[in-house]
């Protein structure tokens, strides 16, 4: 990762223990936040605060209260006497995401186009290499990874806090929707070229090509979306 905030914690990090410095909610939090991108727990999965209280090391109060926190994040949901699930996004919602999307990046491009340094260009281009990479090995998971960060690195690269925190929670209400409907190969192919010509944008330093190739970016995986669902509110296959 080019910075500390895009969680650059070992993902694959089994326990909390060491997180010394955190509060036990706070470490629960992103632990379980850990598990869901990664796909050990998905949509519509039950959780169970007993278990995740041993496999933590953590009483059961920081789980609970972690689980309270999610909720409030969108990527949890409490079920009354059933109890804490993993959410499931319809259709609808993710294509509501992605015109949000395409809305912030579109600002985003136009300001990169201006103040992006040739340290953050750079930085850039070694993740499309590295996206690159993943669908050679033909590794969607991978992808799907290094896509979100690829994005999310857009944006904070532009230097609005607040516009960051909220994409960030868009992208991980996205994820839900699409974690387990990872694209097939052409359509990777297809949207490295995408970040390509994302990335040729930025470096023309025109604004409004900048803004135009990221909105259009975004609603062409929209578009995707929509096309490949099987059915109302179904889960569908896509490449960004």
């Amino acid at each position: 990762m080019p910075f500390e905030t895009l969680d650059d914690m070992d993902l694959a990090q089994p326990t909390i223990a060491m997180l010394q410095t955190s509060s036990l909610t706070s470490a629960v939090q992103q632990a379980l936040e850990r598990m869901i991108t990664l796909g050990e727990i998905g949509p519509g999965d039950k959780l169970n605060e007993a278990a995740l209280a041993e496999r933590l090391g953590v009483s059961r109060g920081p789980v609970r209260e972690a689980f309270r926190v999610l909720e409030e994040a969108g990527l949890l949901t409490l079920k009354k006497n059933r109890g804490v699930f993993v959410r499931q996004i319809p259709l609808h919602e993710a294509l509501e995401i992605y015109e949000l999307r395409a809305m912030m990046e579109a600002h985003v491009g136009a300001v990169l186009a201006a103040t992006a340094s040739e340290e953050q260009l750079a930085s850039l281009r070694t993740m499309i290499t590295s996206m690159e990479q993943a669908v050679q090995a033909q590794d969607a998971a991978l992808y799907y990874r290094l896509n979100v960060e690829f994005h999310e690195t857009l944006v904070f690269f532009a230097g609005n806090r607040k516009m960051y925190l909220l994409y960030r929670r868009l992208t991980r209400e996205l994820g839900l929707f699409r974690r387990r409907n990872l694209a097939a190969q052409a359509l990777l192919t297809g949207s490295i070229q995408e970040h390509r010509e994302v990335l040729a944008a930025i470096r023309s330093r025109n604004a409004t090509l900048a803004a135009d190739t990221l909105r259009r970016h975004v609603l062409q995986s929209r578009e995707r979306t929509a096309r490949s669902q099987d059915g109302a509110d179904a889960p569908a296959k896509t490449s960004d």
